[in-house]
């Protein structure tokens, strides 16, 4: 695995330069990408890397759920989201259900999709064109 490091090296880079109200963008592709993976193992009839792949996602949205400030009402009402995404992957991984994983994926899609726009109205307001 020659390309390993730089991959990493890369991706870290990425994170460490990114504006700050990006980051959960980052967040959520990977656990969807994750999430794509799991999938298509169970697809495949791959268990050991369907299981892998879910556990990424599972780690992204503990790290999601770990960074919430509870003091802010609205981290509790995201606290409660990510919590339901977590239980539907855990029973998609248990089950190796399509359905329960698809729909964590669905979800996470529309919070991406949500935040990415609620970066670009921020930054509109800034009148930042591009960061």
């Amino acid at each position: 695995m020659a390309t390993a490091k730089p991959v990493s090296t890369y991706q870290t880079q990425q994170v460490l330069t990114r504006p700050k109200e990006e980051l959960p963008l980052l967040l959520y592709g990977g656990a969807i990408r994750f999430i794509n993976q799991s999938l298509q193992a169970i697809d495949k009839g791959d268990k050991q890397e369907a299981h892998n792949s879910n556990i990424r996602a599972q780690d992204i949205i503990l790290e999601l759920m770990s960074t919430l400030d509870m003091n802010m009402e609205i981290s509790k009402s995201l606290y409660s989201l990510y919590e339901y995404i977590q239980h539907r992957l855990v029973q998609g991984n248990i089950a190796k259900d399509k359905v329960q994983l698809e729909e964590a994926r669905g979800m996470l899609e529309e919070m991406r999709d949500t935040w990415a726009e609620a970066v670009k109205l921020a930054r509109k307001e800034r009148g930042v064109v591009n960061e």
